[in-house]
């Protein structure tokens, strides 16, 4: 008989963390609630937000391993979307709860592209915070959410050239140096990042911290040399669109 979704969507995810651990299943925690929970019970109460849906991420070839497990897990899939596209993306449903969850295959694809298949189980309960941070710089059309999660990540972890607790910045600089749109949505959620610190229910002195951190992130970034592809791509500049439209995907 299959298990049912818990009501309060932090339970649920650790459940899901819990049971695919014990069952072997490959998946980690990505999205807003994978900021929430690397921080957990320190969370800073200015920096809370709601969370909706349950995003997850697993190895290539794992796809229906996976969908097996959210099925005994109480989830509803999405046949035709999961047909599609369960090579590279899945959808699920928790009727009860009206939640959506989706599971990302090898790559988090969405305004750019941040490659993790062989990083995804480098922590035990979420990608690491390198790619983690890079899914909300990527985002083009950054919401409040998105906004809300880069200033808890930056406010919680510090920046180093490691990982597991810290955000791996020689990480994040490699990909930007990798692909010159990644970096050119990441400069502008920076700024978007600085200019609205303000708003986001944390002290002067709590900023002043998200800010030296933003600024010693970048300061890498820059230095990192950037590939051929990624100058080629530097000359053309704003005058190309440099990343891609996603889609809402739902029912």
């Amino acid at each position: 008989m299959a298990l049912a979704p818990l009501p309060e969507i932090i339970d649920e995810a650790w459940r899901l963390l819990v049971e695919a651990d014990r069952l072997g299943v490959q998946v980690r925690l990505v999205g807003g609630l994978a900021v929430r929970l690397r921080a957990y019970e320190t969370f800073h109460s200015g920096l809370s937000r709601e969370y909706k849906d349950i995003d997850l991420i697993t190895l290539r070839g794992q796809s229906k391993v996976v969908a097996a497990f959210l099925l005994e897990m109480g989830y509803v899939a999405s046949d035709r979307f999961n047909a599609m596209n369960g090579h590279e993306r899945l959808l699920f449903h928790d009727v009860e709860n009206q939640r959506q969850l989706d599971v990302f295959v090898g790559a988090f694809r969405m305004c750019h592209e941040i490659p993790i298949n062989d990083r995804v189980l480098t922590d035990p309960a979420t990608i690491p915070l390198a790619e983690l941070l890079l899914t909300k710089l990527q985002v083009v059309k950054l919401n409040e959410k998105d906004m809300r999660d880069i200033v808890a990540l930056m406010y919680h972890h510090d920046v180093s050239d490691q990982d597991g607790d810290t955000i791996n910045g020689d990480r994040v600089a490699e990909l930007c140096a990798g692909d010159w749109g990644l970096w050119r949505t990441s400069r502008m959620n920076f700024e978007r990042v600085r200019e609205g610190l303000g708003d986001y229910g944390i002290s002067e002195a709590e900023q002043s911290v998200v800010l030296s951190r933003l600024t010693r992130l970048w300061d890498r970034i820059e230095l990192e040399p950037k590939s051929r592809a990624w100058r080629l791509r530097d000359r053309i500049g704003d005058r190309k669109q440099w990343y891609e439209d996603p889609e809402e995907v739902g029912g």
